[in-house]
């Protein structure tokens, strides 16, 4: 049976595919000439159209020559023509996108969050659950004319350098805010992405997609924190579908982690809660103690801005007995931030949820937990410190100790001070508010007014 009979019944003969132009136009998303070599088969516009559920006036300005690089568009021609979705890379940078929709296509280009985030949840639920990864070919979302050239060859050795930097890189993000060095990381990306294309025995290729999916994960998360929602979410895309490459469980359930983290600032916990329970999975799979503890104190934190006192102490408890079991010496590096500290903090960010969405008295468990955190953190954890004295002002706020409450609020500002974070306003800003509420006592009054200022 030829192409274009078999387009009659609504499928398109897989052999089309594996032609080497084909391949090529898939894998540079040349959608103009993979409809062009469809026609060469026969198969006409109407019949594209009706596979891909595009219009024929649309199917007929790709051919002539209109990109097409929207992650839903290209989902939709790869499902209805039947392409396997490996030859394809589908997850871009929004500065690749913002070049092909253009300021004449707003509407293409703002799609509503909400949509976003089930995308992103069905993606990662199809790398989580063992669908196929997309290769390489979704790694061109970074293209620089200048880029320094990489190896042709790779070894152990560049490999390292790469982990090298991301540990440097993510040290600086924790100090300093992902402000100060999401260029470094994307810039770093730029190079490392170019590996791939490099030969290199297999267990080295292997590390290599480990590495690169934890710089990926790395800019996700410096983007998230300068409120560049769309890059960190794809550039967690990205990450999991190398994690998942390099066969990484508790990598793909760390990155998961950090897209629900994502969720949880924008004040959506059900759709965090979903990340963090398919983050949990690979945890389970990956038999990392300290990973599963890492997702446990999530999925209570997501609880708890819904109310649910239950299921917030009970996987409170679960993150406590884990993270007792776990092996944190040698843990992996994106995994080991999660140490005492970072339990305390945690224990102390899910009772100030409930004290917040359940009941105030969940402040005399919140206090005490995250004063061992503020007292712990250096500075090479500022950012970390700043939350856990802003919330630590919250709770003293809360239980109506407001000069105390005022006093450490000071304190959280003066570490602000230094930190490029966009994520900082929104979590002091239940500070910020509880200090307006009591404006009547000065200093109070005083944090608020000094608050205001800071974040104008």
């Amino acid at each position: 049976m030829d192409a274009n009979e078999d387009a009659k019944q609504g499928r398109i003969n897989p052999e089309v595919w594996e032609a080497r132009e084909m391949r090529d136009a898939l894998a540079n998303r040349n959608i103009s000439e993979v409809y062009r070599r469809l026609r060469m088969h026969g198969v006409s516009q109407r019949q594209i159209a009706a596979m891909t559920g595009q219009s024929q006036s649309e199917v007929s300005e790709i051919l002539k020559g209109r990109q097409v690089m929207a992650y839903d568009v290209l989902s939709r021609i790869a499902k209805g023509l039947g392409i396997p979705r490996g030859y394809m890379g589908l997850a871009y940078d929004e500065a690749t996108r913002n070049q092909v929709v253009g300021d004449g296509d707003e509407q293409q280009a703002e799609e509503d969050e909400s949509v976003k985030r089930r995308k992103f949840l069905a993606h990662a639920a199809q790398v989580t659950m063992g669908a196929a990864v997309f290769g390489p070919a979704s790694a061109a979302w970074a293209s620089s004319p200048g880029r320094t050239p990489a190896p042709g060859r790779i070894g152990m050795t560049d490999v390292r350098q790469v982990e090298a930097a991301t540990r440097a890189l993510r040290a600086l993000d924790y100090q300093y805010g992902g402000g100060f060095c999401r260029d470094a990381v994307v810039a770093q990306l730029s190079w490392g992405q170019q590996m791939l294309q490099a030969s290199g025995p297999e267990r080295v290729k292997s590390r290599l997609y480990v590495a690169l999916a934890d710089l990926h994960s790395l800019a996700g998360w410096t983007s998230f924190d300068i409120d560049l929602v769309d890059s960190a979410r794809n550039h967690f895309a990205q990450a999991l579908e190398l994690a998942k490459q390099g066969d990484n469980h508790p990598l793909v359930a760390n990155i998961l982690y950090r897209m629900g983290r994502v969720y949880l600032h924008q004040d959506a916990p059900n759709d965090a809660l979903k990340l963090f329970q398919l983050g949990q999975l690979a945890a389970q799979e990956s038999g990392s103690e300290l990973a599963v503890a890492v997702l446990c104190a999530n999925e209570a934190w997501a609880y708890a801005m819904m109310g649910n006192v239950e299921q917030s102490v009970k996987l409170l408890g679960r993150t406590k007995d884990k993270f007792q079991r776990a092996d944190v010496a040698n843990a992996e590096s994106w995994v080991k931030f999660f140490d005492e500290t970072d339990v305390y903090a945690m224990i102390g960010t899910v009772h100030t949820a409930l004290a917040q969405h359940a009941d105030a008295a969940h402040t005399r468990y919140a206090i005490p937990a995250l004063r061992r955190a503020t007292d712990a953190y250096g500075d090479d954890m500022a950012r970390s410190k700043t939350f856990s004295l802003s919330m630590l002002a919250t709770n003293h706020m809360l239980e109506g100790d407001i000069d105390h409450g005022a006093k450490i609020g000071g304190k959280a500002l003066d570490c602000a001070e230094g930190l490029k974070s966009a994520r900082v306003k929104k979590r002091m800003e239940p500070l910020r508010q509880e200090a307006l509420r009591r404006s009547n006592n000065s200093d109070a009054r005083e944090l608020a007014e000094r608050m205001t200022e800071f974040f104008a």
